[in-house]
């Protein structure tokens, strides 16, 4: 079995390693100290179990998680912390298992011999992602495109649109596509920030400006930068509740 380390402290990762020594069968091929090294290792090497430290720089173990399962290869995890609130997030995430640091090395070995009895019998990756948000409304969205990862603050995020199974990121004049559905990323931002004003696109409240209607009573909201949307009935009304409530 193929092992990734992944924790931002050496001795964290030294911690690990040593326990692994103990058992033949586990081949440590690559240990990183943040989540970009860990997503770049993970697609070369392929591991079968990523130990995975969940609050680090740049990317936290949730969003690698997420990234790894964009590429369509999801190893077994388990998550290793100092922290205990994050346990029920990991576990909807269908870790196979929590170790807070810092831990012995009978409660080291019980979690891989979990991974050695559940690496071949998880959920699908498309619904693990998902199922590790639920609930909790997303502060920054990861983009992969091939090697290249970019994070992107919602506070950046214009609007969404719907291409097929992906969604089309507008952020500072750029253009990122996703891998995930519009219902799926709309059930995961804060409602009252990001409004579905049609059924292809999710607007940045910020962002606009006005909402116009013509003759035929189309509507487009227009933005700052002088962006013109469309708004369906639904979306206007959408608007109208929210200002309405405001």
């Amino acid at each position: 079995m193929k092992a990734l380390i992944v924790d931002d402290e050496e001795l964290a990762r030294a911690v690990v390693r040593e326990h692994l020594a103990a058992h033949s069968d586990v081949v440590v091929v690559a240990e990183c100290a943040n989540g970009f090294e860990a997503v770049k290792a993970a697609a070369q090497c392929k591991p079968d179990l990523v130990f995975l430290d969940i609050q680090m720089p740049k990317l936290d173990g949730f969003e690698v998680l997420e990234l790894l399962e964009a590429d369509g290869h999801r190893p077994a995890v388990v998550f290793v912390t100092a922290y205990d609130q994050h346990a029920l997030r990991a576990f909807e995430a269908h870790a196979v298992d929590y170790l807070l640091k810092p831990f012995s090395r009978e409660r080291f070995d019980a979690a891989l011999a979990k991974a050695r009895v559940l690496k071949d019998a998880r959920p699908p990756a498309a619904q693990l992602g998902e199922t590790a948000r639920q609930g909790r409304p997303l502060e920054r969205l990861v983009v992969k495109d091939g090697a290249k990862v970019t994070v992107v603050p919602l506070a950046r995020l214009d609007w969404v649109q719907a291409q097929d199974d992906y969604v089309l990121l507008r952020t500072e004049g750029r253009n990122l596509l996703k891998q995930q559905t519009l219902a799926s990323l709309e059930s995961q931002l804060d409602p009252d920030r990001f409004i579905r004003i049609h059924r292809s696109f999710i607007l940045n409240l910020d962002r606009l400006t006005r909402v116009e209607q013509d003759a035929k009573e189309h509507r487009e909201a227009v933005l700052r930068d002088g962006t013109r949307l469309p708004v369906s009935r639904a979306g206007y009304q959408r608007l109208r509740e929210l200002w309405e409530g405001a």
